[in-house]
């Protein structure tokens, strides 16, 4: 390998490294949201179901809300933007709104569940 490519490989497993550590800092953040009705982070309460990350920073996440009747449906997205916005390293947060596949208390993490009695 010459110097060129080991400079490549370096720069390459830093990108690695630090796409892995937005992307840890993202999750981070989402699990201080808080679901208005239910007293758990939204991310152990199995509302994102997709999250990416280019190598931009850009984040795109697709979730959902415990109901589609949910008062805060409408502001709620907003509210999860803004906290993502203010991660180190992502530079656009693009949060959607999803209903599909219904959210279902099948969704928690184990440790949601024996934190809530539900185990």
């Amino acid at each position: 390998m010459d110097h060129s490519s080991a400079e490549d490989a370096v720069d390459q497993a830093s990108a690695v490294l630090s796409a892995e550590h937005i992307r840890n800092n993202v999750i981070a953040a989402l699990r201080t949201i808080y679901d208005p009705e239910i007293p758990v982070n939204i991310f152990d309460l199995g509302l994102i179901y997709g999250l990416d990350i280019d190598a931009e920073g850009k984040v795109d996440i697709d979730m959902t809300l415990t109901a589609p009747a949910c008062p805060v449906a409408g502001t709620f997205p907003g509210v999860v933007e803004s906290r993502l916005r203010e991660v180190p390293g992502v530079s656009d947060v693009s949060v959607k709104l999803v209903w599909d596949p219904p959210w279902s208390i099948d969704l928690l993490t184990e440790e949601t569940r024996l934190e809530l009695g539900l185990l």
